[in-house]
């Protein structure tokens, strides 16, 4: 997994304004089920959890979840910011299709 620059820019940012301190929190990543392609990103500003894969960028941390790194593993986070739809996007090539949101995905059964 590989977060970008911009990413790591605007999670640093994010921490700073919730009072977050990067070497405590961070962005964590989980898949869950749900959505209109069967399974969906999640993403919160947490603590790491037992098991979780650390990804570092320029001083801020992104945790994957134990049982999401097989959905996970070889993706992109970025961070858009457009006039219909700004936060950290996910980019996926081992999924086999995504909603027009973004936000969910299917599963390519021989990725993992």
């Amino acid at each position: 997994m590989t977060v970008t620059e911009n990413a790591a820019r605007h999670l640093r940012d994010l921490l700073e304004s919730r009072g977050a301190a990067p070497a405590e929190a961070g962005l964590r990543l989980f898949v869950e089920k749900g959505g209109c392609a069967g399974l969906q990103y999640a993403m919160k500003i947490a603590e790491p959890e037992p098991g979780d894969e650390v990804v570092e960028r320029d001083g801020v941390r992104v945790f994957v979840a134990r049982d999401s790194l097989e959905y996970l593993r070889n993706c992109e986070i970025d961070y858009e910011d457009s006039l219909n739809d700004s936060g950290f996007k996910i980019h996926n090539p081992d999924a086999v299709r995504s909603c027009g949101c973004g936000t969910s995905f299917e599963a390519n059964p021989a990725a993992g």
